[in-house]
């Protein structure tokens, strides 16, 4: 398994990938597979080749298949820039437990800690999905609150549980 950088060559498979992502695991993302079906292919390789730079996105390929996807995400405001934030972390249902996930957050977790003055790396995981929260314990997350009925999905109202991780 190889974990690199997204480039805009990716567009098309992140958007496949992303496109599956959001119908398999609907109860994990604030997206859904038909808001991000309209969008054109300029929107996707603007998601995964960020011409300003507050974004860096990571696959995870075996045999040239994109197998899985996370992003990293920074800001220039300055009271906030010593933040990232994980989003988008999706593995395919048949490589999940090949370690795929955890050489993603690994890749995004290094590209944060060479970005100049971020301190601490965020992300919020869907109340219930266990499998996900493992992993991000396992990477050194953790949980800092609970965000009560965060979003509405396919089988009901779900609490975000936000994650941390200083580095």
């Amino acid at each position: 398994m190889l974990v690199s950088a997204l480039t805009a060559q990716d567009a098309p498979r992140y958007r496949a990938l992303m496109l599956h992502a959001y119908e398999a695991a609907a109860d994990a993302f604030t997206s859904t597979a038909e808001e991000r079906a309209t969008e054109p292919e300029s929107w996707w390789v603007r998601r995964i080749a960020d011409p300003s730079g507050l974004s860096v996105a990571f696959g995870a390929f075996e045999g040239g298949e994109l197998i899985g996807a996370v992003t990293v995400e920074f800001t220039a405001k300055p009271k906030t820039k010593h933040k990232a934030h994980l989003v988008g972390m999706f593995v395919c249902e048949s490589a999940r437990g090949l370690g795929a996930g955890k050489a993603l957050v690994s890749a995004a977790l290094d590209a944060a800690r060479t970005r100049a003055g971020v301190r601490v790396v965020t992300l919020t995981v869907t109340e219930g999905n266990a499998p996900a929260t493992r992993l991000y314990e396992s990477c050194g997350f953790k949980t800092f609150g609970v965000e009560p009925m965060a979003i509405v999905t396919p089988s009901g109202m779900k609490s975000k549980i936000h994650m941390w991780l200083p580095i």
